[in-house]
């Protein structure tokens, strides 16, 4: 069986947890930006759910957080 790939749904609601996260650490996209060592257009592009982040992409943003990646896990999984 072929695995199912992420729905524009399950996209936005990543970009959505990831954007919520960085605002309740107080940074703005830029200094976000700077964290991951990126240009602010990457950080606008996966909030805006326009770029698709692999594993490692989403760990590194969120170690830049100080988010346990399991942590964001268990909120997507959970819709919380």
């Amino acid at each position: 069986m072929r695995p199912k790939a992420l729905t524009g749904f399950e996209r936005r609601r990543i970009a959505a947890l990831l954007r919520g996260l960085r605002v309740q650490a107080g940074l703005g996209q830029t200094e976000m930006a700077k964290l991951l060592r990126k240009p602010q257009s990457f950080v606008s592009r996966y909030e805006a759910a326009e770029r698709r982040l692999d594993l490692v992409e989403i760990h590194d943003i969120c170690d830049a957080l100080g988010v346990p990646l399991r942590d964001f896990v268990e909120k997507f999984e959970h819709r919380e």
